[in-house]
C-alpha cells in the first residue's frame, strides 16, 4: 500500500540530557545523517528535549542549518500568569518547537493529566502554530480483557472529538502500548497495524477521508533497530516512531531513522 504521508521519527528524550548533552547529541547526529545523505524529505527527524535543553537546541539547530525538528514534552494549558513551573504554547512555538507531546502515559500517571486538561493542551499547540503528537495505549489488562482497539481509540476521541477538521488534520497520534513502554517487549506487527489502522479508521469516520489520510500515526514501546524494518513493512496504517529509550542512544536513535528512511519509499 502507498502511503502519501511523509514519515517521521520523533525521540522522547524524557528527563535525561543537560543542555551540553543535547547539543552534543544533535551534532553527532546531524553529522551522521549527513555522511550517509540522509534524505530528509523521505523522513523527518525530530528530537523531544527537556525544557532546559530547548534554547541551545534551537540556537545549534538554527545557526548551523540543521534539517532536524524538535519539540516540548508537555505545555501548560495556560498562556502566562500565577502558574509556577508552567511553560506554555506560545513560549515553546518562540523558541522554534514544531510539536508538543500531550498525554504520554508517564504524564497521564504522574501528573495526572485527564482528558479535560488533554483536550485544552491540544487546542493551545495549534492555536500556537505547533503540531500535537496525542499518546494514546492500553494497559496490560485491557489488552487481556480484549479491548485494547476500543480503549486507544477512546483515548483519541476524548481528545479530538470537538476539533474541526483542519485542527484535526493538525495531529500526530502515537500509538503507545503501556505494557510495551520500557519493558523491552513490543508490539507485533499485526497488533500495531491494528492499533493503527483503527485510529485512523476513527478520523475517517468522524472527519473523512481526506483528513484521516493526513493524520501521521506513530508506534512507540520498546522500538530499535532491531524491529523497526518489520514494524513498518508491515503495518500500512503506521507512519513512524515515537522512540523512547532508544533515542538516548545517537548510533541506535541515526540506525532507526535510516531503516525509517530506506522504507520511506513505500509511504509515498
Amino acid at each position: 500500500m502507498k502511503r502519501r504521508r511523509t514519515a517521521i521519527v520523533a525521540g522522547n528524550w524524557k528527563m535525561n540530557f543537560d543542555h551540553l548533552e543535547a547539543t552534543l547529541f544533535v551534532q553527532k547526529l546531524a553529522w551522521m545523517l549527513k555522511d550517509v545523505h540522509f534524505d530528509f524529505k523521505k523522513c523527518e527527524v525530530a528530537i523531544m528535549p527537556s525544557f532546559t535543553s530547548l534554547r541551545s537546541v534551537q540556537v545549534l539547530i538554527e545557526s548551523e542549518n540543521i534539517p532536524i525538528k524538535y519539540g516540548a514534552q508537555t505545555v501548560s494549558v495556560t498562556s502566562q500568569g500565577a502558574f509556577t513551573g508552567d511553560v506554555s504554547a506560545d513560549m515553546l512555538a518562540a523558541l522554534g518547537c514544531s510539536y508538543v507531546i500531550v498525554g504520554h502515559s508517564e504524564r497521564r500517571k504522574y501528573h495526572p493529566e485527564n482528558d479535560a486538561n488533554l483536550v485544552d493542551q491540544v487546542r493551545a499547540v495549534l492555536a500556537a502554530g505547533m503540531k500535537p503528537v496525542l499518546c494514546v495505549g492500553e494497559s496490560l489488562s485491557e489488552r487481556r480483557e480484549g479491548i485494547e482497539l476500543e480503549f486507544a481509540v477512546g483515548q483519541v476521541n476524548e481528545v479530538a472529538r470537538d476539533l474541526s477538521s483542519e485542527e484535526a488534520s493538525q495531529m500526530l497520534v502515537a500509538y503507545e502500548p503501556l505494557w510495551a513502554i520500557g519493558t523491552g517487549m513490543t508490539a507485533t506487527s499485526t497488533s500495531a497495524q491494528e492499533a493503527c489502522k483503527a485510529i485512523r479508521e476513527y478520523f475517517d469516520n468522524t472527519y473523512g477521508g481526506e483528513t484521516a489520510e493526513k493524520i501521521k500515526v506513530l508506534y512507540g514501546g520498546s522500538v530499535n533497530s532491531s524491529n523497526a524494518a518489520q514494524l513498518l513493512s508491515d503495518c500500512a496504517d503506521m507512519d513512524g516512531f515515537l522512540v523512547g529509550g532508544a533515542s538516548l542512544d545517537v548510533e541506535e536513535f541515526a540506525s532507526i531513522v535510516r531503516i525509517t528512511q530506506k522504507l520511506a519509499g513505500s509511504f509515498r
